[in-house]
């Protein structure tokens, strides 16, 4: 009976070794992503902002040759 309770407490113990430690590699792998995300979403709302400016300049030059 001990020898049964024995192998038991070592498969657990066994997966928690692998699974807890990959549970957090994960979870900062998944964090570093949605960094990388939103880093990008960012740019290219800057980008945006900065072609927006562009083409007003642009149109302001247009309407002033008219």
């Amino acid at each position: 009976m001990t020898d049964t309770w024995a192998q038991v407490l070592t498969i657990i113990g066994g997966n928690a070794a692998i699974f807890i430690p990959m549970f957090f590699w994960l979870r900062t792998e998944a964090n570093a992503d949605r960094r990388d995300i939103l880093n990008i979403i960012k740019e290219i709302q800057t980008e945006m902002k900065e072609f927006h400016g562009r083409l007003c300049s642009i149109e302001e030059r247009y309407r002033e040759k008219k």
